[in-house]
C-alpha cells in the first residue's frame, strides 16, 4: 500500500513566554524513524511531511490549511494511507479520514501493527492481541450506520435498546477478559521458569536498547544463536534466552529483550510487562546503543526512562548496567578512534561492533569482571566421593589448574566469588567431612 507519513511538530510555551519544541528530537529524525516503522511492515512510503502545529485542534490536530495541502499531496501521489506520527484521539482520526478520504493510523496504531506481525510465540501473540483490543475499545466512536442500529430480542444478550456499538464494546471486553486469563497462565509459566533458574543460579545478563540498536546481532555474535537480525525497526519481538560460557568458563544466561522506542504505547507497556520483567531479574544489564545514529543520546534517554518505569533507578542502574556503544564500524576513522578512546576512559562503557566483532572480547571480559565481584583464590582436593561436584565447579568457578591424582582424587586451583566459595564449602560439608588437607586456602 502507498503511504504518506506526516510528522506534526507541536510547540509548547515556556514560562518565560518563549516558544520551544515540545519534543527533544529533531523533526528530521522523527520523520526518518516514522518512515522506518512504516517500511518495517512493507508499506511503500511515497511522501513524508513535517508539519508545524502551533495550536493543536481538538477536532483534527492540524489546521485547515495543512489538511488541504496534504489532501492535494495524497491525490497527486495516489496514497490511500496516512501515518500520523503522533497520538490521535478517536475523533481526530475519524475527522482526518473524512477530510482526506484515506485510511489514517497514528503512531500507536502503527507500532501495534508492527508488533502484531513480529510476534511469533504464544506469549507474544497474546500480549499484542491484548494491547490491540484495549486500543480498539476506545475507538468505537465512529458514526457508521451499523453502529447506530438497536438490537431487539429478549434474554441476557443484547436486550432491547442496546445499540450495536454497545454490543461491540461488550464483545471486545469479553475477548479482553479471556486474553487476560490466558496471559496470566503464561505469566505463571514464566515465573516457574525463573524459579527453576534460581535453583541453578547462573547469572542472568539482559540486553536492552532502542529498537534497531543491534541487540540481536550482538546476541548472535556472543552466543552463536540464529535470532533474526535485520537492519529494520523491531526486527525481533519475542524474548530469547541462551546459555553461554564466558571466556574463563563461567556459565551465564543471556536474554535478548524487545527493543524500546520513544512514546511506547501504554497498552504495550502494560501488556509486555511480564516480558520486560526479565530485565528486573537480570544480574547485569547491557544497554546497547547505536552510536552511528545522530539521535543516539535521545534514544538512550528513552531507554533509561522505560527502565526507570520498570523500577530500575539511576543508583540501581549504575551497579547493574554496562553501556555497549555498538556499530562503531559505521563511524568515520577519526570518529571511531575518538569513540574507542572515550569508552576506554569511561567507567561501565565498552565500544564494540557486533558485525565485525571488534571490542566483543573486551565486553566479555568486562561481563566476567562485573559478575565475579571479589574473587577468592582456592586450591581444593576433591576425594573420589565428591567428584560429582566437578560440573558445578566448572559452571561456577574459574579453573586455573587441575591435577588428577593416582588415588582418583582431583586437585583444582580455583578462582570464585566469596558467595560461591561459601556455597562450595557448604556442598563439600554435606557428605563425609573431608580431611584437613583436602581443603586448603
Amino acid at each position: 500500500m502507498r503511504a504518506t507519513v506526516v510528522v506534526p511538530v507541536l510547540k509548547s510555551r515556556s514560562r518565560g513566554g518563549q516558544t520551544e519544541s515540545a519534543s527533544t528530537r529533531t523533526p528530521e529524525s522523527r520523520l526518518e524513524e516514522a518512515t522506518g516503522l512504516a517500511q518495517a511492515i512493507d508499506l511503500d512510503v511515497v511522501n513524508g511531511s513535517i508539519v508545524p502545529v502551533n495550536e493543536p485542534r481538538p477536532a483534527t490536530l492540524l489546521g485547515t490549511g495543512k489538511i488541504e495541502e496534504i489532501k492535494a499531496l495524497l491525490d497527486e501521489r495516489d496514497s490511500g494511507l496516512v501515518i500520523v506520527d503522533h497520538p490521535l484521539t478517536p475523533v481526530q482520526q475519524r475527522n482526518l479520514e473524512k477530510e482526506w478520504n484515506a485510511k489514517v493510523i497514528d503512531r500507536t496504531g502503527l507500532i501495534l501493527e508492527i508488533f502484531g506481525r513480529r510476534a511469533s510465540t504464544k506469549e507474544g501473540t497474546l500480549q499484542v492481541d491484548l494491547a490491540h483490543l484495549n486500543y480498539q475499545k476506545g475507538r468505537l466512536v465512529r458514526s457508521w450506520t451499523h453502529l447506530e442500529r438497536q438490537r431487539g430480542g429478549g434474554g441476557f444478550m443484547g436486550g432491547p435498546g442496546e445499540t450495536q456499538i454497545e454490543a461491540d464494546r461488550r464483545l471486545l471486553q469479553d475477548r479482553i477478559i479471556k486474553l487476560e486469563r490466558e496471559l496470566e497462565q503464561v505469566v505463571r509459566t514464566r515465573q516457574l521458569h525463573r524459579a527453576k533458574r534460581r535453583k541453578v543460579p547462573h547469572p542472568i545478563v539482559a540486553l536492552v536498547g532502542y529498537t534497531n540498536a543491534g541487540k540481536s546481532t550482538l546476541f548472535n555474535r556472543i552466543t552463536g544463536a540464529g535470532v533474526l537480525a535485520e537492519d529494520m525497526l523491531f526486527a525481533t519481538l519475542d524474548p530469547t534466552l541462551r546459555r553461554m560460557k564466558l571466556p574463563h568458563g563461567r556459565t551465564v544466561i543471556l536474554s535478548d529483550t524487545v527493543g524500546f522506542i520513544s512514546d511506547l504505547p501504554t497498552h504495550l507497556v502494560a501488556a509486555f510487562r511480564a516480558t520486560l520483567e526479565e530485565v528486573l531479574e537480570a544480574d547485569l544489564i547491557l544497554h546497547v546503543r547505536d552510536m552511528s545514529d545522530p539521535d543516539n543520546q535521545a534514544q538512550s534517554s528513552d531507554v533509561m526512562r522505560i527502565l526507570g518505569d520498570l523500577g530500575i533507578d539511576e543508583a540501581e542502574a549504575e551497579k547493574r548496567l554496562i553501556e555497549v556503544w555498538n556499530k562503531i564500524d559505521r563511524l568515520e576513522p577519526e570518529v571511531h578512534d575518538t569513540m574507542v578512546q572515550r569508552a576506554a576512559g569511561a567507567a561501565n562503557v565498552v565500544a564494540v561492533s557486533a558485525v565485525s566483532g571488534e571490542g566483543v572480547d573486551t565486553l566479555m571480559d568486562e561481563i566476567s569482571r562485573r559478575l565475579s565481584g571479589v574473587m577468592t583464590e582456592t586450591t581444593i582436593r576433591l576425594p573420589v566421593d565428591k567428584l560429582t561436584l566437578l560440573p558445578w565447579l566448572y559452571d561456577h568457578a574459574i579453573v586455573d589448574g587441575r591435577e588428577d591424582n593416582e588415588d582418583g582424587s582431583i586437585t583444582l586451583d580455583l578462582r570464585l566469588s566469596e558467595t560461591e566459595a561459601a556455597e562450595l564449602e557448604r556442598r563439600i560439608g554435606n557428605g563425609p567431612k573431608p580431611a584437613k588437607e583436602d581443603w586448603e586456602r
